[in-house]
């Protein structure tokens, strides 16, 4: 299983309609950051879950879903959630 497989199985917790998700670790090859591992991922994620929820608090949500990944697995997520009247 793949960290992005990892992701999206963790992410299944907020019932996401869709979610897209780009690795992005290959352009950031040599980057200060990248060095200690885990990869660069940018994430948009739509779900009934952060309906009338400010952006803190979906992505709050979304670092709560992925837990201990955070820093180790993944070193930098881009993260757009948006609930489904907003697409």
């Amino acid at each position: 299983m793949t960290v992005a497989d990892t992701i999206r199985d963790k992410l299944a917790l907020l019932e996401p309609e869709s979610i897209e998700l780009l690795d992005e670790s290959g352009r950031h090859i040599g980057h200060e950051g990248a060095k200690g591992g885990g990869g660069h991922y940018q994430l948009i994620i739509v779900s009934q879950a952060f309906a009338h929820k400010p952006l803190q608090s979906r992505h709050r949500m979304v670092y709560e879903a992925l837990g201990g990944m955070m820093h180790k697995e993944i070193h930098a997520l881009a993260i757009k959630a948006y609930a489904p009247d907003e697409i």
